[in-house]
C-alpha cells in the first residue's frame, strides 16, 4: 500500500494542541481591516479550535498529524 499524502495547504494551516483536537486562526483579518471595530480585530487574533463536524474530513486530509 503506498504512502498517504498529506494535504500541504491544510498542514501549514492546522496544528495539534496537547489533547489531540486541531487549532486554528480566524479568517476576516487580512485586509479591508478600517471599517472593522478595534474589539473585532483583536478577537480574530487569538486561535481557535476547530469545530467538531469538520474533524473527520480534516483527520482525513492531515494522516500524519
Amino acid at each position: 500500500m503506498p504512502k498517504m499524502k498529506t494535504s500541504r495547504a491544510a498542514a501549514k494551516r492546522f496544528k495539534k494542541t496537547g489533547t489531540g483536537q486541531l487549532k486554528r486562526m480566524k479568517a476576516y483579518k487580512s485586509h479591508i481591516l478600517t471599517k472593522k471595530t478595534t474589539k473585532r480585530k483583536r478577537n480574530l487574533r487569538k486561535a481557535t479550535i476547530v469545530d467538531a463536524t469538520n474533524v473527520k474530513n480534516m483527520k482525513k486530509i492531515l494522516p500524519y498529524l
